[in-house]
């Protein structure tokens, strides 16, 4: 057995079993050592995610235009020593980094490779979680683009990882129709991630 990491301890056990057993119908992850556990997003917050990952569906086409990545929606990521397992909203990867998004027949349910963007769709109940536990698991890994996306507030925010910190390179509001890297490639209308 490996001598742990004094500064990367594992998940405790009853940590990890209670993991395990919380309810489908609930959204578990664990941040930092810590059990989080919220009922399932509410309704402006999925259709958004639904919306986005509608509109960013070229990028994961192959082969296609602009193709090039593979796009999931709340995927299981386990991510460092603990590890921390983390539930982004969406989560992009590079497709030369994820060739097989599907793996063997006996590949778990879960990711443990960090991927290049993740997007957190925030509400008043995850906004602090968001902004703060994940996004430093996502500066660890190494996680190139981040996008915060506010369906109430109606604004994407748009962050890169440069030199171990994040930058924020814009917020976009409203209806605007941006062109917002890694995905630069199409133009993205806000409005539809609002349209009712």
């Amino acid at each position: 057995m490996s001598a742990q990491h004094p500064l990367f301890p594992r998940n405790a056990p009853d940590v990890e079993a209670a993991f395990q057993a919380v309810p489908e119908e609930m959204v578990a992850e664990i941040l930092d050592g810590e059990l989080h556990t919220l009922p399932r997003p509410a309704r402006p917050h999925t259709r958004a995610a639904s919306r986005l990952n509608r509109r960013l569906g070229p990028f994961d086409d192959d082969p296609g235009e602009p193709g090039g990545w593979v796009i999931l929606v709340e995927p299981e990521l386990h991510l460092g020593p603990g590890p921390d397992k983390v539930v982004p909203d969406l989560a992009g990867w590079r497709r030369e980094r994820m060739p097989d998004a599907l793996g063997p027949e006996d590949a778990p349910a879960h990711y443990d490779v960090a991927p290049d963007w993740v997007c957190e769709v925030i509400s008043p109940r995850t906004e602090r979680i968001d902004r703060g536990k994940k996004m430093r698991i996502y500066r660890r890994e190494g996680i190139r683009h981040a996008w915060l996306v506010n369906p109430l507030a109606q604004t994407l925010e748009v962050y890169r990882l440069d030199d171990g910190r994040w930058w924020l390179l814009e917020t976009y509001e409203g209806d605007a129709a941006v062109q917002a890297e890694p995905f630069e490639a199409i133009e993205l209308p806000l409005a539809d991630l609002w349209a009712r």
